[in-house]
This record gives C-alpha cells, structure tokens and sequence, in this order.
C-alpha cells in the first residue's frame, strides 16, 4: 500500500482512510493520488465495509494542486481529469464522512465536499482558491461547493476565492456538522458507528439514490470547467500569479 494514504479498518465495517502525505503536506502529489486511487480500489473489494470516514493529519485535510500541476496546465500538457480521482468520494458505493479536521484548499475543499457527510473544524481554513491565480474553479467545485455549502455562500466562496474559518462558514448556515478541532474525529466516528449500524444493503441503496442526482451532473459540469480552463489558463498572468502567489 502507498505509504502516503493509509486505510484502517475498524469494527463493525469502518474504513478510516487517513491522508497522510506529510512531504507534500497533503497536495495532489504523485503519491497522493496514486494512494487515493489505490485505497479506494481496496475498499470497492472489501464487503466487510459499510461506511468510510476519510481524515487529514495535523492542520491539513487537502490542500489541492501543486504547484508544479498547475504551471503544466498554463503549458496545456495537463488538466484536471487526467488523474480520474478527484470524485472519488462520490464515486464510493459506500457513504463517505470527510472529517476535515485541517485546512482544505481549492480542488482539496472540492475533493472533500464530494462525501456525503461533512464535519468540519471551527478553526480550520477553508477556501475555494482558485480565482487567487486569476483561473476559473476546477475538480467540479462550481457545481459542489455551492451544492454543499447553499448557493449564496458558494457562488462568494467561489468569486473571492478568500479563506473562511469554520465557525465563519457555521454562522453563515454552512451545511456541515462544525465542531473544535479536537472534536472533529470523536464526531466522524460515532456518526460512522451510526451508519455501520444499518444493513449494508441498505446503506448502498441510499447512498445510490442520494449520489445519482451529483454523478449525473458532474460529466456536463466538468466539460464546462474544462472549456474555461482552456481561457483563463491561457493567460500570461495566470501563470505569473501562479509563479508569486502559491504558497504565501
């Protein structure tokens, strides 16, 4: 298994998929995404599972793409499908719980409001960045993040590309369960308890029928994304934003 993305299994049927790339400190690396893929190939053989919480360490959940990715994209050498990962959540027949302790990041927000359940850290970041480098949002974020998060907030997440805390996003009706840090994992895991309860059968038919709507939206609205990718990376000064601005 890759050493960056680990699955623990616990009793009765949770899968803890802890991400763990400290080097890159959880950006869609290399290792990352190939772990991801791995993990999640691993779980869609394993029918002891009835729901899988996925997890961060320290003050990171995701953080999104590399720089390096994303100065290939201005080159027009890669774009965001190439990896297929980035709705893997979705994906999962099982109910997915993103216990997103840490700051997540452009595609990493994305990535992680692709799970069915949301909890989230009063004191954690959480910012669908990508307008800071003067480039449209990627990774089916324009559909997502105004999905999960209620139009009005997610269209102004998505325009400003600013960082909200947690307890910012709590007041603002975020539709997320937002809690302490230290509580986030304690909160996961008896939610996950709650859903391990139920027939997996059960659990399989509901998480098929409340994803259909997302899987059935997100070809079109990755097609659009990628048609203004090809505009707005193209420009001069999104790879010069990318060049001063990433990381700081």
């Amino acid at each position: 298994m890759n050493s960056v993305i680990h699955l623990q299994r616990l009793s009765p049927g949770i899968g803890i998929v802890k991400l763990e790339d400290r080097v890159s400190r959880n950006t869609f690396s290399r290792a990352f995404v190939e772990g991801l893929c791995n993990v999640f190939a691993e779980i869609a053989r394993d029918t002891s599972l009835r729901v899988i919480v996925v997890q961060g360490y320290d003050s990171y959940f995701c953080c999104g793409g590399t720089k390096e990715e994303l100065l290939t994209i201005t080159e027009g050498k890669l774009q965001f499908t190439d990896s297929n990962f980035f709705d893997l959540l979705i994906q999962c027949e099982l109910p997915v719980i993103a216990a997103m302790q840490g700051h997540a990041l452009g595609g990493g927000l994305a990535f992680g409001a692709f799970a069915d359940i949301l909890v989230m850290a009063e004191e954690a970041i959480y910012s669908a960045n990508f307008m800071r480098y003067g480039f449209t949002p990627g990774m089916g974020a324009t559909y997502i993040i105004p999905r999960k998060f209620g139009e009005t907030l997610g269209s102004e997440m998505l325009f400003t590309a600013l960082g909200y805390h947690g307890g910012e996003l709590r007041q603002r009706g975020a539709g997320a369960r937002i809690v302490s840090r230290d509580q986030v994992a304690t909160t996961a895991l008896s939610i996950a308890r709650e859903l391990a309860d139920k027939p997996r059968a059960t659990l399989l038919q509901l998480k098929q029928h409340l994803a259909a709507p997302i899987r059935e939206a997100l070809p079109k609205v990755v097609e659009r994304e990628l048609a203004m990718h090809r505009i707005t990376f193209a420009q001069p000064e999104v790879r010069e934003r990318i060049e001063t601005l990433f990381g700081n």
